[in-house]
């Protein structure tokens, strides 16, 4: 059967009830997020839950000022766990559709209710226990769990040291590897226009890997509106390739949780009024690498995804230059997204350009799943 025929023959079989499926609880996801908000922005803000000192060292250690002179944190007091909106929501929507389908007995509310075993339970366990460690991180941040020598780090403000979140990482992508091995019967990844490469035990290890580059793509925060922008993108990308598996269920989660990150970006429109942090980030990233692994397009994600993949490259990239040639840098700032700005480019300029670039990759990456996979 072509590419062409599959694709007929797979409009031929969806029904109303599936496109509703997908339309209702995004809109109820946004609407929830929409409404949220105010009472989480002004918690943030009684609180004061925005940094108190602005960041003065890059990732290896060194003095960075350019970046502290970038973000100006002690004159610019925006709140962090700007992602708690988005997860809320996420968790809202889904768990209002389940208890409906509990509580009233029709092919309505049994359509619409997408929380099941065998597609979402375990990327919204993912979802939800980054946005747990996140918030721990981000409290820590500024300054509102007092931090020690032991998990937070020497330092009040400090958040969790980066080696502990990728130690989290790793256990969570230790878990769900295990469970597509052992529970789902997972033991390859499908090569597009080749066919399946058979790992076995192998695609354990190999989810802990994906799931800490695709974590480590969060750098990506830290410019208005832009990795809400770019989230959104992908997971819509994910939520079209989901439908078009007849994943109806996690296609639905997808697009939930775009509903959420619309709503996000709603009020993170520059001038943003709260930062995703790693609340959001955490729980982001996590998820959507269980959704790469179950839609078996983990090849794809780095072209979907492919603004996360520049972000972390660039700070790899800038770390290498300057232990291997005394302190030479690459770019004026790491992540790239920062060197643009240092560079003179407008937050604004950036954060439409890397959404344009956003659309273009994942649009490349859909393309490709339509031509390359099985239907």
């Amino acid at each position: 059967m072509s590419s062409l025929d599959q694709q007929i023959s797979f409009f031929n079989q969806i029904t109303r009830f599936d496109i509703v499926k997908l339309l209702i609880p995004t809109i109820v996801a946004f609407a929830a997020g929409i409404l949220v908000t105010p009472l989480v922005t002004k918690y943030m803000f009684k609180y004061e839950l925005w940094k108190k000192k602005s960041v003065s060292r890059s990732v290896d250690g060194r003095a960075a000022p350019l970046t502290q002179k970038l973000h100006n944190d002690e004159a610019r007091k925006v709140p962090r766990m700007g992602g708690m909106i988005v997860v809320l929501a996420v968790l809202f929507t889904t768990i209002v559709f389940w208890i409906l389908s509990k509580a009233i007995d029709s092919q309505w509310t049994f359509e619409l209710d997408f929380l099941s075993r065998a597609q979402t339970l375990l990327p919204l366990t993912a979802l939800v226990g980054g946005f747990i460690i996140g918030v721990i991180d981000d409290l820590a941040v500024v300054g509102k769990i007092k931090a020690t020598q032991g998990l937070l780090g020497k330092y009040v403000g400090g958040g969790i040291p980066l080696r502990v979140r990728i130690g989290f990482v790793a256990l969570v992508g230790l878990f769900c590897g295990w469970w597509f091995f052992s529970k789902l019967g997972y033991e390859s990844i499908y090569i597009p226009f080749s066919g399946d490469l058979q790992l076995g035990w192998l695609i354990i290890p190999l989810f802990v890997i994906i799931m800490a580059a695709t974590y480590s793509g969060g750098v990506i925060d830290g410019v208005d509106g832009l990795s809400g922008g770019v989230m959104a993108i992908i997971f819509t990308t994910y939520g079209l390739i989901s439908f078009m598996q007849f994943r109806f269920d996690l296609a639905t989660f997808c697009m939930v949780i775009v509903g959420g990150l619309l709503a996000f970006l709603w009020f993170n429109i520059p001038p943003a009024r709260f930062f995703m942090s790693e609340t959001g980030i955490m729980a982001l990233t996590l998820a959507l690498s269980v959704v790469a692994f179950f839609t078996d397009t983990v090849v794809l994600l780095p072209i979907i995804g492919l603004p996360l993949v520049v972000s972390s490259g660039s700070v790899i990239i800038q770390v290498i230059s300057k232990k291997l040639r005394h302190g030479k840098k690459i770019f004026l700032i790491s992540p790239l997204h920062n060197h643009f700005q240092a560079a003179g480019w407008p937050a604004a300029k950036v954060t439409m350009r890397y959404w344009v670039i956003s659309q273009i990759s994942a649009t490349t990456g859909f393309i490709i799943f339509l031509l390359g996979y099985k239907l």
